[in-house]
């Protein structure tokens, strides 16, 4: 596999591990894949409710950022990224907070995130990637960011609809073929190859990508690199807790579905007894504890995404369910994060045999 850059960062597996939250992709995730050579992503989701006592829910969010990534930091000496929601109500705060403790990079995405260079410092050295799901949000984001911040993204992620989590797409765009990723990238490429005399601006794959194959396919479809997200759940080092891997491993293919997420767009997660009890109406919210979603109303919510979420990271099935990428039924068993590495490796090399 082949290096590239984002800004003078040079990543040596061209890997980069999807920001998962709540509290799934934190520093022992983050800092493993990195000492791979690929990008560690910490998650800001929900960072307020899994380090408590330094203040209210967003003082906590601020401080388990900065304790993340000083944790990372002193495992590894590689490339640590920031995943940032734009829907989160403190989205503000955590690019702040990311930029002032030196993170490598910023990744973006759940929204289009137009004002992300504002909060660059004159001295800030962080990189701004945004994450978009088709060409007219990569192009309409680079001469946003052009126009009215004189800065072009370090690096775009293009997430197809095969990922996990929050898709980019309505409903009836994410099983037609139309819209898949490798229907989309080129456009994306063709934005980013647009300002190459300005920047170059690497194009980095996501959803659904799997193997080593898949990701020499999508190389020689032109980009740089991949993001992979699901693939690192099922790890020793991944932060949720076992019985959150567990329900990786136990999953078919049926079980992977689309679902409606209070943020207000379509997310793909395994089916439980708890997404059930969400679709027969039982875990309507009755309050609102913290307000993590800009675009979220409680009393129109079919349930409240940070508290599922958080039960799950900890192991609770029973009261909360896993986002999951469209391929999350591949899981078999916990490996390491230098395993999986290993057999992507193999696998892109007989693939480019």
């Amino acid at each position: 596999m082949k290096s590239f850059f984002i800004g003078n960062l040079e990543v040596k597996l061209p890997i980069v591990q999807g920001g998962m939250g709540v509290g799934v992709s934190l520093s022992g995730l983050a800092s493993a894949v990195a000492n791979e050579g690929g990008v560690g992503v910490i998650s800001c989701a929900g960072l307020g409710l899994i380090h408590k006592g330094h203040g209210d829910f967003l003082q906590n969010c601020i401080w388990g950022l900065q304790e993340e990534l000083r944790i990372a930091r002193e495992k590894t000496t590689g490339i640590i990224g920031v995943n940032i929601m734009v829907a989160l109500s403190n989205f503000a705060d955590m690019a702040r907070t990311a930029i002032a403790e030196k993170a490598d990079i910023i990744f973006a995405g759940a929204g289009l995130p137009l004002d992300l260079p504002l909060y660059k410092t004159a001295d800030s050295e962080t990189k701004l990637v945004p994450i978009v799901s088709s060409a007219r949000a990569a192009k309409v984001i680079c001469e946003k960011w052009y126009l009215n911040y004189n800065y072009l993204p370090d690096a775009i992620v293009v997430e197809g609809p095969k990922a996990g989590g929050h898709l980019g797409f309505k409903k009836d765009q994410i099983f037609n073929e139309s819209f898949s990723l490798e229907e989309i990238l080129p456009g994306v490429i063709e934005i980013a190859n647009s300002y190459k005399e300005i920047k170059q601006i690497p194009v980095i794959a996501a959803g659904g990508i799997s193997t080593g194959s898949d990701i020499s396919r999508l190389i020689n479809l032109g980009v740089s690199g991949v993001q992979m997200g699901s693939i690192f759940v099922t790890t020793y080092e991944c932060d949720a807790a076992d019985a959150f891997k567990q329900a990786y491993i136990s999953a078919k293919k049926e079980d992977i579905q689309i679902i409606n997420s209070p943020v207000g767009m379509p997310g793909r997660a395994i089916n439980s007894a708890f997404m059930e009890r969400v679709c027969a109406g039982l875990e309507t919210p009755k309050n609102c504890p913290v307000h993590c979603i800009k675009t979220c109303d409680y009393t129109k919510s079919p349930y409240c995404i940070i508290r599922a979420l958080y039960n799950a990271y900890k192991g609770d099935m029973q009261k909360g369910y896993t986002f999951a990428g469209a391929n999350a039924y591949l899981a078999k068993k916990i490996s390491s994060v230098k395993e999986i590495v290993s057999i992507l490796k193999a696998e892109f090399n007989v693939a480019n045999a």
